[in-house]
């Protein structure tokens, strides 16, 4: 069955909404939602802002400390975060930060705000391999600082998960691109069709070596292994997205795996007109590691979530489950079969660099090379864009400094 994509599942506040939202802020003194945004975005000064009509000023404020600002609007999970610590939850419920903020971004685009400032280009050249949210935020905040920053790029786009892993009901592919726009316009230059595998020939003409090519191969169960009828969680996000969602989808979907990922693919299959989609997960729904919203999109989208039950047999489009502590078993036979239980890296071809099972070894964002540092998913610490910008803010400073930069 084929059906017309849709954008921007979330609804934008309008002017009247947005600063009656923000009206409800306490001003507080170190807000704790501040302190809880890992990139620094400082959602207190800028809901402030917003609150008293002055939204240049919010616009500023965002995306000065986060270059994403429009993307992280829209796919940060604020309830963990910034939402999480907000004061107004012990009166009634937070303020709904994420979608403040993306107002704000909006507002910026549309009267054609030009907040970033374009690089001096004074302090030498730095590559960066891998054009994800690391990637890109890095490249902003080291063209900031006055470095020739050149980003290379192995797919024929840019954006990495942010353009092939996010459905686009989530994040548009024009939110992406003009991201990549902003950043460009401050000097970065763009490298497409590009797969880096010599780190020698690039430190031959770079000062330093940023690594911020992310974990954008799935992860495959033995169990399904060259299994007709099952496919990877990340391949089917990134056809729908590169097909613009004009892709045939089967009527019956079974997916493996309770992350964000699961319930994105299993949204966006409903989206698009498959009648049932059910998903398994190991995990019980206590311990779910979907977003409290990615898993509500599901389940208002009629996806069927099953919790607690591993798969233990499978016999071609028909797979037996066993529950992780109950004395009981599960069968589901299922047109597609997909599988969303993570993802990993392909670190093998930079051989001269110290990883283990995936996840390269830093040590203030520096390689074993002092020449190369590494950021965004391929190190350890959390998995999520917000995380990838603070990452990638903090590797450039710590590149700078190598590079005997002054802060």
């Amino acid at each position: 069955m084929k059906k017309a994509y849709q954008k921007e599942y979330e609804p934008a506040f309008t002017p009247l909404t947005v600063i009656h939202e923000a009206s409800r802020c306490l001003l507080c003194y170190d807000a704790p939602c501040s302190k809880a945004c890992p990139a620094g975005t400082h959602p207190a000064k800028f809901i402030r802002s917003v609150r008293f009509r002055n939204f240049k000023g919010a616009a500023e404020t965002i995306r000065k400390n986060n270059a994403l600002g429009s993307i992280c609007a829209r796919v940060c999970p604020t309830e963990k975060l910034c939402q999480k610590g907000c004061s107004r939850s012990g009166i009634d419920r937070p303020i709904e930060i994420g979608k403040i903020q993306r107002y704000v971004t909006d507002f910026e685009d549309a009267i054609g705000m030009a907040v970033l400032p374009k690089g001096e280009k004074n302090k030498g050249k730095v590559a960066i391999i891998g054009s994800g949210p690391a990637g890109l935020q890095a490249a902003a905040t080291l063209t900031e600082l006055g470095y020739d920053v050149t980003i290379f790029e192995k797919e024929e786009k840019f954006g990495g998960w942010l353009r092939y892993g996010i459905p686009e009901y989530r994040l548009p592919n024009e939110i992406v691109d003009k991201e990549i726009a902003r950043i460009e316009k401050m000097g970065v230059t763009f490298v497409n069709n590009k797969e880096i595998t010599d780190l020698e020939v690039l430190k031959k003409d770079y000062k330093a070596i940023l690594l911020a090519v992310g974990a954008s191969y799935g992860k495959m169960l033995p169990l399904f292994k060259d299994n007709e009828k099952v496919s990877l969680a990340v391949d089917v996000l990134a056809n729908i997205k590169e097909h613009n969602g004009e892709v045939e989808v089967p009527n019956n979907v079974l997916i493996i795996g309770g992350g964000d990922v699961a319930m994105d693919v299993a949204t966006s299959l409903k989206l698009l007109g498959a009648k049932t989609v059910t998903v398994v997960a190991r995990e019980q729904v206590f311990e779910f590691p979907a977003s409290k919203k990615e898993y509500k999109d599901a389940h208002d989208n009629d996806v069927s979530i099953i919790d607690g039950y591993t798969p233990i047999e499978v016999n071609g489009n028909e797979v037996t489950f066993k529950h992780v502590e109950l004395d009981a078993t599960l069968k589901i036979k299922a047109d597609k079969i997909i599988v969303a239980i993570g993802q990993m890296s392909k670190l093998e071809v930079f051989d001269t660099i110290t990883s283990n099972r995936g996840i390269v070894d830093t040590n203030k964002y520096q390689t074993n090379d002092k020449q190369v540092f590494a950021a965004g998913d391929i190190i350890k610490g959390d998995k999520i864009v917000v995380a990838a910008v603070k990452y990638g803010k903090e590797a450039a400073y710590a590149i700078d400094e190598y590079l005997g930069g002054k802060r």
